[in-house]
């Protein structure tokens, strides 16, 4: 009599339901992304490593070049580099996704109506980004995986624990950052959080770079060895020491000093993943809440762009945008910069270490007493790809089907609303940061007459302000924001990072040599060929197939 009838289904858990649907869900959209158009089922991707392919086989390039480096080190000091370059690449690519991922407006009106906890949304967004973030962490430190095994101070036991630490740092990155953002809806509402939250992705990143830069380099003033004392209490405050403590306790030194780092990276992990997904989850479903709601623009901004167009028709940005086409493109990217919070999100914490590296070589010259060249040279080059960066991430946006209007618009190709982007960014953005750059510099280095040696990158500005719009790119706001770019973005910089550091060896073999005028020379013929040529390519290119 109490025999269950075979044609009553069985009872499913629908919290589990859920998770695992949500998390199918945003799998999905990483995998394909947020637009239908010109999207072919049969040709999708089905994993992370098909969709991050070529992303993986770079970053298992550079790890296998930073382990190689470091392979006849102590445990400790092979780690501390592994997890100090993991912690750039995993900070930079949670901090570059976690706005748009986290807080995207038309998710409210699919999700918030359905019996969904802001508990499970949380979770399948960042466990999506929390498996993406592994994929490149894997790809990075495979090579020291063997590395450390065929370590004498290593073993069997090094690749286990190496595994676990990096898994425990993903984590960790994860958490920090969905924490910070809750921690900015409770204190201080929907009013203000737009702004913070640009603000507190530019912090981020910015302290994602330094921990990861500093660490090796305050650590090689020690020969690799590992020394908790006075001299020595930075290491409690990097975290990239924790996790390489981790490593150094299982299968290195095991010294009572790794123990305690070991403990205090699992130890801060696990508080800061209950304060962010336990403790704050309430505040992650009112922050989706409050950003769904329309709120009537405040005067000021009307303010902004009567101060914008009247700036536009002064000289001598009068001059540089008599076209009209250009100047409405120049004042349509001026008010995403200043206004759009996906943009902001997007630009700002991309640009930050932009500054940020730089700085550090020339601080590490000077703290030598010695000429440091290379790093000077090194921050002409580097700066000189903010426009590259900079119209290579304007051309997502979450309001990219208006772009639509551009096609229906009389004009015969995309060049007139390229070059106005790219002016945009040239004045609003690359010229402030060279201001700022070059204070520093100016400032840091104690030899006047070897500023020089950052002309050569900075030659190269024009040319990197083109590459984006080659072929009929760098329409602004004309592609939807796929999460995957946010990694993949990263392929080309470094490509562009590596030209950067052929010239800037270059240009100080030139300065030893005696030639580095001829240098200057060369590469100003070169330039401007290359941007008549380009400009012409730019000119003459049709619209981009609207699949």
């Amino acid at each position: 009599m109490n025999a269950t009838p075979a044609n009553v289904p069985p009872i499913v858990n629908p919290a589990a339901s859920n998770k695992r649907t949500l998390r199918k869900l945003f799998l999905t959209l990483f995998l394909r992304g947020r637009s239908s158009r010109g999207l072919r089922k049969e040709g999708a991707p089905k994993s992370v490593g098909q969709k991050l392919a070529l992303t993986l086989v770079v970053y298992g390039g550079i790890g296998f070049l930073i382990a190689s480096a470091f392979k006849t080190q102590p445990i400790f000091s092979l780690s501390v580099y592994l997890h100090a370059m993991t912690f750039v690449f995993l900070g930079m690519f949670v901090a570059s996704s976690a706005g748009e991922v986290l807080f995207n407006k038309e998710e409210g009106d699919i999700l918030m109506h359905r019996p969904v906890t802001s508990r499970e949304l949380l979770w399948a967004k960042i466990g999506v980004m929390v498996e993406v973030s592994l994929w490149i962490a894997g790809a990075f430190n495979l090579a020291g995986l063997f590395y450390g095994m065929a370590n004498t101070n290593g073993g069997w036991l090094f690749p286990v624990a190496h595994i676990a630490s990096t898994i425990l740092e993903a984590l960790f990155c994860a958490g920090c950052i969905v924490m910070v953002y809750q921690l900015c809806l409770r204190w201080f509402g929907r009013e203000r959080l737009d702004a913070l939250m640009t603000t507190v992705q530019v912090c981020v990143a910015i302290l994602f770079v330094l921990g990861g830069q500093l660490l090796p380099r305050l650590l090689m003033r020690y020969g690799g060895a590992l020394n908790l004392s006075v001299k020595t209490w930075w290491l409690w405050i990097l975290p990239p020491a924790w996790f390489a403590g981790f490593d150094d306790a299982l299968a290195g030194s095991g010294q009572i000093e790794s123990w305690v780092l070991a403990g205090w990276a699992i130890l801060t992990t696990a508080v800061i993943l209950w304060v962010a997904f336990g403790k704050l989850a309430g505040d992650y479903q009112t922050g989706l809440q409050t950003l769904s709601e329309t709120n009537s623009p405040p005067r000021k901004n009307k303010a902004g762009r009567r101060w914008m167009e009247s700036l536009v028709a002064q000289r001598p940005l009068c001059w540089w945008l008599r076209d009209p086409v250009e100047r409405a493109s120049f004042l349509l990217t001026a008010a995403y910069l200043f206004r759009d919070r996906d943009v902001k999100l997007r630009i700002y914490p991309s640009l930050a270490p932009m500054l940020v590296v730089p700085v550090i070589l020339l601080t590490q010259g000077h703290m030598r007493g010695g000429s440091d060249n290379f790093g000077l040279a090194f921050a002409g080059g580097y700066i000189g790809l903010i426009p590259l960066l900079a119209l290579n991430l304007l051309q997502y946006s979450q309001q990219w089907l208006a772009s639509d209007i551009f096609r229906a618009a009389p004009l015969a190709g995309p060049a007139k609303l390229i070059h106005g982007a790219r002016r945009a960014v040239l004045c609003l953005l690359t010229l402030p940061l060279m201001v700022a750059a070059g204070t520093i510099i100016w400032f840091l280095h104690n030899e006047n007459s070897q500023l020089v040696l950052v002309l050569p990158g900075l030659m190269t500005l024009p040319i990197y302000a083109l590459i984006p719009c080659l072929g009929g790119g760098g329409v602004p706001f004309s592609r939807p924001t796929e999460e995957a770019k946010s990694a993949s973005r990263g392929v080309s910089m470094m490509g562009a990072v590596f030209v950067a550091m052929g010239l800037s060896a270059a240009s100080v073999a030139a300065w030893s040599g005696g030639w580095f005028q001829w240098l200057v020379l060369g590469e100003g013929v070169t330039v401007i060929g290359l941007y008549v040529l380009m400009r012409s390519q730019i000119s003459k290119a049709p619209w981009r197939s609207i699949e």
